[in-house]
């Protein structure tokens, strides 16, 4: 038969259809997968989906349920979208207080939300939809895992938070360490913010996200494409902010901040914690320049350097638009000229000069759009006299420049003089090389004093790009003493135990401490003259990774359930602050947190606290970790971890983890035994009774699971099952009809006993009788111990018929009529229908005419 599709059938048709469709259809629960890291105090936010439903538009309720770690079999009322008194009393104040809610996004989509994230909201969720129909047909709950974790992000300025003040066009470098402990992998972006004076928002300046890229802020595009704006990453935890040539517009409170992202299981990044540095009040005060053609120059220098030291020439140029104009600048002395670096930044030296600037001995550089340097050394007494600078714009024109008018700095009288004193000095690294924590010891002590003495420490850093002494401290004439500000929070002074000898400290060095530590002493003579000498030693401070050990080990690597485990991770190493942190590997090769033991003696339990104990021993040198696992079960079976981490200046410094320690927890020795195999010869339409005895068990507790199964030469199929409760399920192939006429009884023993009612036929066979014994963890969790079976072999026969049984005995064939050997079972003393089954016996029966 045929037919159009625009024929009268089609509408039954897609009725039909939509009928069969709607068949089908299935209900489906999902859940936002886990597991979700979170940590304490942030936002959870878990979003839940059904779909199935034969009619989606209608408003599905929804409801959230949590299991606690530490009470895995106890379920906890969180909230509901129907019922208002559905929560317990353990969140019930925070719901009222909206810290804890669920928004519907659709019919079936809802958002449950935790504002403030707790330790005690560590656990597994459920979410139900509350099935609006009158049959179940699908999936109405799904569950996702939520671990919260402790907030470790670390984010400090290393400019105390006091105003800076500048003037415009000067430079700006700020510098702010990020760092944090969290064991699981995570990303940190960082970025530089601005907010100014008036402003609802900040705005950044600068920033590097999880994906490690570079962009500059709105505003600031310009600038960094030029060059001007730079982020730089100086080490692991360390960012540098450089402003070239700071404008009016960055006037304002900056400040520095990091944000930690996480990627989840569904490949989505989330961002679990952001902190902010303190805000830095920035001044920019604007330059005063008459017109665009007018230049400002000026000059700094030593007034009086010694013979052999080194002669620094400072050229300031202030002009509009300074940035984006070229410019020639030249030195002289005595008006004439000695080296000048033309736009381009092409250095011309004077002929008296280029054998000096060969040798190292003279250069010239420009180092930043405002500021040009003349370095001498050695300075000789030749060089005296008066020096200043000069500046002219260029203009460029068809790849050409054209010099405009030039503007002297007002002269500086340099002197260069001769030692008229035997002062020398020598310094003394007391401590090297220094682990980290420990105090740098250095001292620094002078000879052929005749005067006032005064004294300063200064350090190039082993990983600066900087060739510049940055300095540290000093001490001048009067004893008073003057930290610098990157110094300001940390622990350093200068001590002067006699006369001629300074003592430097500096506490709790890292390994950024490393470099060139420089120490000036300048004498003031009677007659008012100024001399300095300086020298400098290498410093190299150990890595905190070479400086400290790790080893994990355990007492007994296997245990059986109910016994103790002891981990023991001994860690060597410097006297620094440390957090160590105990975990446990899951099956996806996460780690999960046990418990974090802060240096400052706080401790955090991420785990259940009741199933683990913690000591510590202090050994000076060496500290021994003990994690107790308390009465272990198989959940706390699996690979265990220790890791240190350092924190030192605000900053956390991770090292490497212990090994893994594999925990094995055994069952205990089974005593379960069951009853023998046997065999039934029943008549048909009869009732059979089959036992299975448990003859010897472990525990007077113990649960056991019965699961008896035929086995026939068409193939097994399973009769029914019984589980730790009792509750007996069919199996798949079993007819209804059958399952009218089949029951099992659990009586004292423990025996199972399985009944067949009007045993037929198709009813003989092997069954098997499968016994699994089921005893208690200390945490009330039922655990398989054992496994045992026996079988019993079922003849049915029908009366009147006559059958031959044969069996093998001692390799020989041997038959008997079925009804004389059933005479002769029946007046046996013992046997009677029951006969138990010799090793080397086979029996088979079949019909006889």
């Amino acid at each position: 038969m045929k037919f159009s599709v625009f024929s009268p059938w089609r509408p039954f048709l897609l009725i039909s259809l939509g009928l069969f469709l709607l068949c089908e259809a299935q209900v489906n629960t999902e859940i936002q997968a886990g597991p979700l890291y979170r940590v304490v105090g942030s936002l959870l936010s878990i979003s839940c989906n059904a779909s199935g439903f034969s009619n989606p538009n209608s408003k599905k309720d929804f409801e959230i349920r949590m299991t606690d770690p530490a009470k895995p079999f106890q379920e906890i009322n969180v909230m509901s979208t129907s019922d208002s008194h559905f929560s317990y009393a353990r969140f019930s104040s925070r719901i009222q207080k909206n810290e804890i809610s669920i928004k519907h996004v659709d019919s079936n989509s809802i958002i449950f939300e935790i504002q403030y994230l707790q330790k005690e909201d560590d656990g597994e969720y459920e979410c139900t939809v509350v099935n609006p129909e009158y049959t179940y047909n699908g999936v109405y709950s799904a569950k996702t895992v939520v671990k919260v974790i402790d907030n470790s992000l670390s984010v400090t300025s290393s400019e105390p938070p006091t105003s800076l003040s500048y003037d415009e066009g000067e430079a700006l470098s700020l510098t702010c360490q990020a760092s944090t402990n969290t064991i699981q992998h995570v990303h940190l972006a960082f970025a530089w913010y601005l907010h100014k004076e008036g402003a609802q928002d900040a705005k950044p300046i600068i920033s590097l996200d999880r994906d490690f890229t570079l962009a500059p802020g709105e505003g600031f595009e310009r600038r960094y494409r030029d060059g001007a704006i730079r982020l730089d990453k100086l080490d692991e935890a360390t960012y540098k902010l450089n402003i070239a040539e700071l404008e009016q517009s960055d006037q304002g409170q900056i400040y520095c901040q990091a944000q930690e992202w996480i990627q989840d299981p569904d490949r989505s990044w989330y961002k679990i914690s952001q902190k902010d540095a303190e805000k830095i009040p920035l001044t920019v005060k604007a330059k005063v320049v008459t017109s665009m053609s007018a230049v400002q120059v000026s000059i700094s220098a030593q007034n009086a350097v010694q013979e052999g030291q080194e002669l620094l020439l400072s050229c300031g140029i202030n002009a509009q638009n300074l940035a984006k104009r070229f410019f020639s600048v030249a030195w002289l002395w005595n008006g004439i000229e000695v080296a000048k670096i033309g736009p381009t930044g092409i250095l011309t030296v004077r002929q008296e000069y280029i054998d000096r600037e060969r040798n190292g001995e003279l250069k010239a550089t420009r180092t930043l759009n405002n500021n040009y340097q003349l370095r001498i050394k050695p300075v000789k007494t030749t060089d005296k006299g008066s020096y200043s600078c000069r500046a002219w714009p260029e203009e460029r024109e068809d790849g050409n420049f054209n010099q405009g008018a030039a503007q002297d700095s007002q002269p500086m009288d340099i002197n260069i003089y001769t030692p008229e004193s035997g002062l020398s000095v020598k310094m003394e690294n007391v401590t090297q090389p220094p682990a980290p924590g420990e105090k740098l010891k250095l001292i620094c002590e002078a000879d052929g004093v005749k005067g006032q003495l005064s004294v300063t420490w200064k350090r190039k850093a082993s990983l600066s790009t900087s060739s510049l002494f940055a300095t540290i401290i000093s001490l001048n004439e009067n004893g008073v003493t003057d930290k610098a500000g990157a110094f300001t929070s940390r622990e350093v002074r200068v001590t002067r135990p006699t006369t001629n000898k300074f003592v430097f400290e500096l506490a709790d060095v890292t390994e950024l401490d490393s470099g060139t530590y420089e120490c000036t002493v300048s004498e003031t003579q009677p007659n008012g003259k100024t001399q300095s000498q300086t020298t400098n030693v290498n410093v190299n401070v150990k890595s905190i990774e070479s400086a400290v050990k790790m080893a994990l080990r355990n007492r007994e690597p296997t245990v059986t359930v109910g016994n103790d485990v002891q981990l023991m991770c001994k860690v060597s190493g410097p006297r620094v602050p440390m957090t160590l942190t105990w975990s446990k590997e899951t099956e996806d090769s996460n780690l999960n947190t046990i418990v974090v033991l802060y240096s400052n003696g706080s401790i955090s339990w991420s785990g259940d606290q009741y199933r683990y104990q913690v000591q510590v021993d202090n050994q000076g040198n060496t500290i021994m970790h003990n994690l107790k696992i308390l009465r272990a079960s198989h959940r706390e079976a699996g690979k265990y971890q220790c890791m240190v981490s350092v924190f030192q200046h605000n900053v956390y410094k991770k090292l490497s983890p212990s090994n893994l320690v594999n925990v094995q927890v055994h069952n205990p020795a089974s005593k379960l035994a069951i009853s023998s195999n046997h065999i039934i010869v029943q008549r048909i339409n009869t009732d059979i009774q089959i036992d299975c005895k448990v003859t010897s068990r472990t525990s007077e507790i113990s649960l056991y699971a019965v699961t008896w199964e035929l086995q026939q030469d068409a193939g097994n199929r399973t009769i029914l099952t019984s589980d730790l409760n009792g509750i007996i399920t069919f199996g798949k192939q079993i007819k209804e009809s059958d399952m009218k006429r089949i029951s099992m009884k659990h009586t004292d023993g423990p025996t199972f006993e399985l009944t067949i009612q009007q045993v037929r036929i198709l009813d003989k066979g092997i069954y098997m009788c499968k016994v699994e014994e089921y005893q208690q963890d200390p945490w009330g969790e039922w655990y398989l111990l054992s496994k045992k079976n026996s079988t019993t072999n079922v003849n049915v026969i029908e009366p009147g018929k006559k059958k031959i049984v044969r069996w093998k005995r001692g390799g020989r064939d041997e038959h008997k009529h079925c009804r004389g050997f059933l005479h002769s079972l029946s007046h046996h003393p013992t046997i009677q229908q029951r006969i138990p089954v010799p090793g080397h016996m086979v029996s088979a029966a079949r019909h006889r005419r």
